[in-house]
């Protein structure tokens, strides 16, 4: 008998026996079913119903972060609508100022043109009336003019026409003779781009 005593098996038996007695005595029947069925266990009000109501602060600090949060959102959401819609008008006035700065640059583009076809008529008319007055009374007014204009005018005038006046220039002095010079270059740059394509 001793040897059974100092068996393995009857230490395993003995012990449950042990722990299957403490736990009946100390474990209650309901308890017992929940705990053979593996329910996890409900809290309890002190009337024996279920306790739906228990205060967990972290819950609740968590809650207050999700509603601030949600607040956040909710006034990004209605900046970036506001932004949106500000954005929309501002495009829609660019889009109105370049359409008139687009029709205004139409209309200038136009009065340019017509502007220098107006001028170079101008411009032959008074090269014609040029060539029809003596070559002294010309280059007296050319004198007066600056250089842009007697070039204007004299590219309208034949090369015999312009030559006779040119030279009384040249006979005024070294200052005159300068200014021949110098009307003779712009001439003959101005020529040669009107005759290039």
């Amino acid at each position: 008998m001793i040897r059974i005593l100092q068996s393995g098996w009857f230490a395993a038996i003995a012990g449950t026996l042990a722990f299957l007695g403490t736990t009946a005595v100390l474990i209650t029947p309901a308890e017992l079913i929940n705990f053979i069925s593996h329910e996890p266990a409900i809290p309890r009000s002190a009337n024996g119903g279920i306790a739906w109501e228990f205060f967990n602060p972290e819950v609740d600090q968590l809650i207050a972060e999700l509603k601030q949060q949600k607040e956040a959102v909710a006034t990004k959401e209605q900046q970036l609508n506001e932004l949106a819609t500000r954005l929309q008008a501002e495009r829609a006035e660019i889009y109105q100022v370049t359409q008139s700065v687009h029709r205004l640059q139409q209309e200038l583009d136009k009065i340019v043109v017509r502007a220098r076809d107006e001028e170079s008529a101008n411009l032959k008319k008074l090269g014609k009336m040029y060539s029809t007055m003596s070559p002294e009374g010309a280059a007296a007014i050319i004198r007066q003019m600056d250089d842009d204009q007697a070039v204007k005018i004299m590219m309208f005038m034949k090369e015999g026409e312009a030559a006779p006046i040119l030279e009384i220039l040249a006979r005024g002095g070294d200052l005159e003779a300068k200014r021949a010079v110098a009307l003779t270059e712009r001439l003959k740059r101005a020529v040669y781009r009107a005759q290039s394509p």
